[in-house]
């Protein structure tokens, strides 16, 4: 044991002490102590700061859906909600239970359908997580030029 022990730490000293290949008058490497950043040779402190939260307005018109199928937008904020194994804060108003009282939409007939076609009481675990289909609606900035647009039934 002992033996393997000494081989373990010799090999990783040999691999932490090599010395590098580059020189170090390299322009490729001079500024990142051997790596080159995806964004060239510029210093971390001149890339743009982070945009502030985008925040949802309150009481937002619902915007219409682009394609057949598409998951519809949340109108509201979520922030703070949890959706995990034990808790699932959208069921409670979403759910058709809730939903009534509420004055919110019931969730959809298909999310109580497994993948073997078996209607359940209850959402169906493959439907359970909302915020993987689902997202808040927001007037953000494209991030990437987009020139979609719908299809003409949906216009």
């Amino acid at each position: 044991m002992k033996k393997l022990l000494t081989v373990i730490i010799t090999t990783g000293m040999m691999i932490f002490t090599v010395s590098p290949v580059w020189s170090e008058d390299s322009d490729l490497f001079s500024n990142a102590g051997g790596i080159e950043s995806l964004r060239g040779q510029v210093e971390v402190s001149t890339v743009n700061s982070a945009e502030i939260l985008k925040r949802e307005p309150k009481d937002q018109q619902l915007i219409d859906r682009n394609y057949v199928q598409q998951p519809p937008l949340i109108p509201h904020t979520i922030r703070g909600y949890q959706v995990n194994l034990n808790a699932n804060k959208c069921l409670s108003c979403h759910s058709f239970k809730n939903a009534g009282d509420m004055g919110a939409t019931k969730i959809s007939v298909t999310h109580f359908i497994t993948r073997e076609g078996t209607t359940l009481s209850d959402v169906s675990p493959r439907r359970y997580f909302c915020l993987q289909c689902h997202v808040t609606q927001a007037d953000a900035k494209p991030l990437v030029e987009n020139t979609f647009t719908p299809v003409d039934s949906l216009r």
